[in-house]
């Protein structure tokens, strides 16, 4: 052991040679396994891309459209500038629109034989597979970075977010194959709860529907996105044509709610204020009703952030019961008498216009419960490894 001593001349050689090992040629390595890694991530990502757009193209049931759905999910929309705040909502708002006319004039011209259902499926469909090409997109883009410049700690970053990355796009992929079969999403819990109340509902607003029931001697008027065909619905419309006819006392949201990690799937919570995701919409609705000082109360449902999306659970389905007592207990805050709004806020997919809809869902998801265990005890099959 003489000579790995600092003293002798090969111990020193060979210390300097771990060193460089260590300094150099390790990290080298390390950057190399992780590439490899998070390359193979890139390309498992860029084929559900691949799959989302073909569920599409076979819905559309014209194979020649391969090609410009592909350019199609290409489409980016550009947030408007916030350096003038002053009327922002409004602009994007207009923005909306204009992507959603983009959305609906595509999946009209590749659904050329289909209804208007259908078209609309094909419409939602192509929502969830761009947001899935765009997820490819970013992780190959920065795959492509790291191998461009070596960088060992932007691989690193990657690959720590990839797990929750690959959930989220395999969401996407669900959420795509729900859209084009018509399967309730999570999301399609909020209208859900609020078909349960509607007997004979009438279109009050461009992709809105409402009927007007009795609960508890209080007079409510229940609005949803129309169904079951994928659609959300001009809501913050809807509002404001029964508030010019009518006086409300109170508005009640049910919506399905991002739920913490440890929270179990179909916990119902309620709280105030106006649940609602995305932008515009739910800015205008505030504007319209906190200047009132109408109470707003809200009811969530609790989903996981993968699970808004995936065709509904039946730990999901399974919380209307409990909702609709949450409901009822919003409704008695008003006095007998006077009128409130309740909304059932989220994605209409799958979830028809009337109380039938909840016996229509219920066979759905059982089916596709069915499917899940079926799918969890292949998973075992194949042990730890």
């Amino acid at each position: 052991m003489q000579f790995m001593q600092a003293t002798d001349p090969l111990g020193i050689v060979t210390w300097f040679a771990m060193l460089f090992i260590f300094m150099y040629i390790y990290p080298r390595m390390m950057l190399s396994q992780l590439i490899s890694k998070i390359d193979q991530s890139a390309r498992k990502i860029e084929a559900m891309s691949e799959k989302a757009n073909g569920l599409v193209l076979k819905k559309s049931g014209n194979h020649g459209t391969k090609h410009a759905i592909h350019e199609f999910t290409e489409l980016f929309v550009v947030e408007p500038s916030a350096i003038d705040p002053y009327g922002l909502v409004k602009k994007i708002d207009q923005t909306i629109r204009n992507m959603e006319q983009r959305f609906n004039e595509f999946a009209r011209s590749i659904a050329k034989n289909k209804g208007e259902l259908e078209t609309q499926e094909i419409n939602y469909g192509l929502r969830a597979a761009v947001s899935l090409r765009q997820m490819a997109k970013i992780v190959r883009h920065y795959v492509e970075i790291s191998k461009k410049f070596k960088n060992l700690q932007i691989a690193m970053i990657l690959q720590m977010q990839l797990p929750i990355i690959e959930k989220i796009a395999e969401s996407e992929l669900r959420g795509t194959e729900a859209f084009v079969n018509g399967w309730p999403i999570g999301d399609s819990i909020g209208p859900l709860v609020a078909a349960t109340y509607m007997k004979k509902p009438r279109s009050i607003a461009e992709e809105v529907v409402a009927d007007e029931t009795s609960i508890n001697g209080r007079t409510c008027f229940v609005l949803k996105a129309a169904g079951p065909a994928p659609h959300l619905g001009r809501i913050n419309d809807a509002i404001e044509k029964i508030m010019k006819k009518h006086r409300i006392s109170r508005v009640v949201t049910i919506d399905a709610g991002t739920k913490l990690e440890g929270e179990k799937t179909g916990t119902v919570a309620e709280g105030v204020g106006f649940a609602m995701g995305g932008v515009g919409q739910r800015e205008m609705i505030e504007n319209a009703l906190l200047p009132r000082n109408i109470p707003i109360d809200s009811i969530i449902i609790k989903v996981g952030m993968d699970e808004a999306i995936l065709p509904m659970k039946k730990s999901i389905f399974e919380s209307v019961e409990k909702a609709k007592g949450y409901v009822e207990k919003s409704v008695n805050r008003a006095a007998r008498g006077q009128k409130l709004i309740i909304i059932g806020v989220g994605n209409s997919c799958g979830v028809g216009d009337s109380y039938k809809a909840y016996d229509e869902v219920k066979g759905v998801v059982e089916e596709l419960h069915k499917q899940y265990k079926k799918e969890e005890k292949e998973a075992k099959k194949g042990g730890w490894f």
